[in-house]
């Protein structure tokens, strides 16, 4: 296999059917007819306790937890996650529910794959450690169609379409999602009626059931668990996704989905409108997969572009949707190296799993038709930037143009250019990372024991295969949210997110502290006083930085801890991101090493999957940016990397006899290892 023709999809079909849509090539996808009843009536089953009464606000009163901290303690979650309440999710095959991931979340074993021969799951699955936090986010569109199709005693089981929907649950998930990829999406009137009411109404008894398990499962102190949805849109194939969270047990009476509202800020103003603070009701989003939008994040989506409309757009972004997810399944989101517009040096942690690759040629499968009538044919396209403005397509296949705001690292310079033009910043993001798991299995991150995302990942050989581009060989098992928080509550964890003092793992739970001043120490890592002094004499990740002084130069305090259990790997090195835009309008980045031995010669043993070498338990530095122009506007983040380790396709081909290992095990076309890494919020300077 070439490395530069890995890529497969289905053009025309929304990247949310992920390796079921590609059934064509990779087999795996369960049928219903191979599926128990309760994975296709999953809207009628219930949760075994009704819901408690809504949980008093914590942050608004003064009842604390008995491990509450004023300066705040790591807490580890998963805010991407899906059950077989999407329409979309391998969970339809195991009849995983919120119930279970929230199980899962908490250290509980659940069923799982393989599916014996009368349908039921035949395995378990149990994460390594539970998680402190969850949001089951199942996706808000098709949640009344799914119902509607499925159920025998629903109003249109018989039609035509639903008929076609049950040939097989591959068939079922392409016809159901041409309806979110287009920019002007529709109900299905087929089923939904005109006014597509009928849709709306079998959607509430499921929304019920998501909010019922997250309040159940919910345990102040304890355990964190939201109300979520996602929000997702493919228009021609290209990312639009986002997570929405609330903060609470107030929540709207029904998701408000793409199909209601195609764009970002319809989006907010829709939710506003039925989610109002006053009355209780508090929402974030996370848009994910920014990788895969070939421009579609770029601000002011489908808004003329007004002076006013941007600064409105940008006050609302910051209010709404403070964070971005920047790393999961799919794929990473951090940044791409030869972008044209960002002047730098190439960064070869850029391509730690990454999707796309400028300059790669990628084939993929495409389609003419529909359902039944669908027939296949192969294209290929070298990967290359947009055009100034443009938009592409077919980002969830690997295809179509690359724009700055398609990365993180980049996209924060294009909000820095915004907010000297209009004095807002419309891409002020922090960060964090999650699994977008379908199998409702939230923070199963470990490469030594991954069982798969989507359908067609059950076995090895399965996994080992490439199906749709970003599952099977393509994929990875994600990563983790990290938040640091006073209490674990749901006001406290929420608030977190808001002032963006998060950050991401690509698994491992690592833990960064990163600080910024014009005065600290240059042994402040010797005091039992660091974080103390880190937040009077300066701010945490995801603020702004004051204005400079006189003759000053910004101070960072970084200090970061490894995964203390054997998933993760000693530290290598600490590694300081900048970003500015110079007096002449261009956009730069830059790494530095700021601790820790680059070069430390650790390594994988490739007959085993074993670490070799040594590195660093933690790592804490005092850095001084010298380079500092007080007349700049720039941005700083901190990323932490372990020591080499490997890959989770090293292990699945160790579980095959080696007669029968697929050629990828040893050609050297997929790589064997990679660094796990952890990224902060980004710390922002503003020039007076």
């Amino acid at each position: 296999m070439d490395l530069k023709n890995r890529g497969v999809g289905v053009v025309g079909v929304v990247g949310l059917v992920l390796a079921c849509a590609a059934i064509v090539i990779v087999a795996g996808c369960a049928d219903d007819k191979a599926a128990p009843p309760a994975a296709i009536d999953a809207a009628k089953t219930a949760p075994a306790e009704p819901a408690p009464p809504p949980t008093p606000s914590r942050g608004q009163s003064p009842e604390r937890c008995a491990d509450y901290d004023a300066n705040r303690q790591p807490f580890f979650g998963d805010t991407h996650v899906h059950t077989r309440l999407s329409f979309d999710a391998a969970a339809n095959t195991t009849g995983a529910t919120p119930v279970d991931a929230n199980r899962f979340a908490k250290g509980e074993a659940i069923p799982f794959w393989p599916i014996g021969a009368d349908g039921t799951p035949e395995g378990q699955y149990k994460i390594d450690r539970p998680l402190d936090f969850l949001a089951v986010s199942d996706h808000g569109e098709l949640l009344g169609e799914r119902r509607l199709c499925r159920e025998p005693d629903s109003p249109t089981y018989d039609s035509e379409f639903c008929k076609a929907t049950r040939v097989s649950e591959r068939q079922g998930m392409v016809m159901m999602a041409e309806v979110i990829s287009t920019d002007h999406p529709r109900r299905l009137p087929q089923i939904c009626g005109e006014d597509g009411e009928l849709c709306r109404e079998f959607a509430k008894e499921p929304w019920q059931f998501m909010i019922d398990a997250a309040n159940n499962a919910n345990d102040a102190c304890e355990f964190t668990s939201y109300i979520a949805y996602e929000y997702t849109g493919t228009p021609e194939t290209s990312n639009y996704h986002r997570n929405v969270i609330f903060r609470g047990s107030k929540v709207p009476e029904l998701p408000v989905s793409y199909i209601d509202a195609p764009f970002d800020s319809e989006l907010w103003k829709q939710l506003d409108a039925v989610c109002k603070r006053e009355e209780g009701c508090d929402y974030l989003t996370i848009p994910h997969n920014s990788n895969l939008a070939n421009g579609r994040m770029q601000p002011y989506r489908r808004i003329e572009a007004t002076m006013e409309n941007r600064r409105a757009y940008a006050e609302k972004r910051m209010d709404r949707e403070p964070i971005i997810e920047m790393f999961q399944h799919k794929g990473g989101s951090e940044c791409i190296n030869g972008l044209s517009t960002v002047l730098g040096p190439p960064d070869e942690l850029c391509n730690v799993e990454a999707v796309r690759v400028m300059g790669r040629e990628e084939t993929y499968i495409t389609r003419e038709g529909a359902g039944t009538e669908m027939k296949m044919g192969e294209t290929s396209e070298v990967t290359g930037e947009c055009a100034e403005g443009a938009i592409g397509a077919q980002g969830m296949l690997g295809a179509g143009c690359v724009d700055e705001t398609d990365f993180v690292r980049s996209g924060l310079l294009i909000g820095l250019k915004e907010e000297q033009e209009t004095g807002l910043n419309p891409m002020k993001l922090g960060m964090i990372a999650a699994t977008d798991t379908h199998t409702a299995t939230p923070g199963a991150v470990d490469e030594r024991d991954w069982r798969g995302a989507v359908s067609g990942e059950a076995t090895p050989q399965e996994r080992l295969e490439p199906g749709l581009l970003t599952s099977g060989i393509d994929g990875n098992p994600g990563g983790l949210a990290g938040v640091w928080a006073e209490e674990n509550t749901r006001d406290a964890i929420f608030d977190a997110m808001k002032r963006r003092e998060v950050w991401g793992t690509s698994g491992p739970r690592i833990v960064p502290r990163f600080f910024a001043g014009w005065s600290y120490p240059e042994d402040l890592c010797d005091s039992a006083s660091l974080v103390e002094v880190g937040y009077r004499d300066g701010v945490p990740m995801g603020s702004d930085l004051s204005s400079a002084p006189d003759g000053g130069a910004p101070v960072f305090v970084a200090s970061v801890a490894r995964d203390s259990s054997d998933l993760g790997a000693p530290l290598q090195q600490l590694q300081l991101i900048k970003g500015w835009i110079d007096a002449e309008g261009r956009m730069h980045s830059s790494v530095v090493t700021i601790a820790g031995t680059p070069d430390n010669g650790a390594g994988v043993d490739p007959a085993t999957g074993a670490r070799t070498g040594t590195g660093h338990d933690s790592l804490c530095t005092v850095y001084r940016d010298d380079d500092f122009d007080p007349s700049v506007p720039s941005y700083y983040y901190l990323r932490a990397v372990e020591n080499p380790s490997a890959r989770w396709t090293v292990f699945d081909c160790l579980r095959i006899p080696e007669a029968e290992r697929p050629a990828v095990c040893s050609d050297g076309t997929y790589p064997s290892t990679l660094q796990e890494m952890a990224w902060t919020s980004p710390i922002w300077y503003r020039p007076n």
